[in-house]
């Protein structure tokens, strides 16, 4: 099912360069899209997922400035309104996850409880 809706993740400018940047550097091809997803894990309870995969049934599509974005109906409900940064600095460089869905967190970042 293709979605025209809005993303129910906002990626924002500085991670839409990077996500491009990996993607050409890793000579991602055409039938891959950015996954956004969570699994079970992490000393939170769900860790994130970022990455380039294909396309999986029950995918729900969205497209973001061209690029195909992949994600499972059953982690809408943990990520419906989250943002995704790039965040450079003297501590840290990475992906950024602001989830207002999250009740806990963990120091890395990359962990959560819903």
């Amino acid at each position: 099912m293709t979605t025209t809706a809005i993303l129910p993740v906002t990626l924002t400018a500085g991670a839409i360069v990077q996500l491009k940047r990996i993607r050409d550097e890793q000579n991602i091809t055409a039938q891959h899209g950015l996954r956004i997803g969570v699994k079970g894990g992490g000393c939170s309870g769900f860790t994130y997922v970022l990455g380039f995969d294909t396309k999986k049934d029950g995918d729900q599509t969205f497209e973001v400035e061209g690029m195909p974005v992949f994600m499972q109906k059953s982690a809408l409900m943990y990520l419906m309104g989250m943002e995704i940064d790039w965040v450079e600095g003297l501590q840290n460089r990475g992906f950024s996850f602001n989830n207002p869905n999250a009740t806990e967190s963990c120091g890395c970042g990359t962990s959560f409880s819903a």
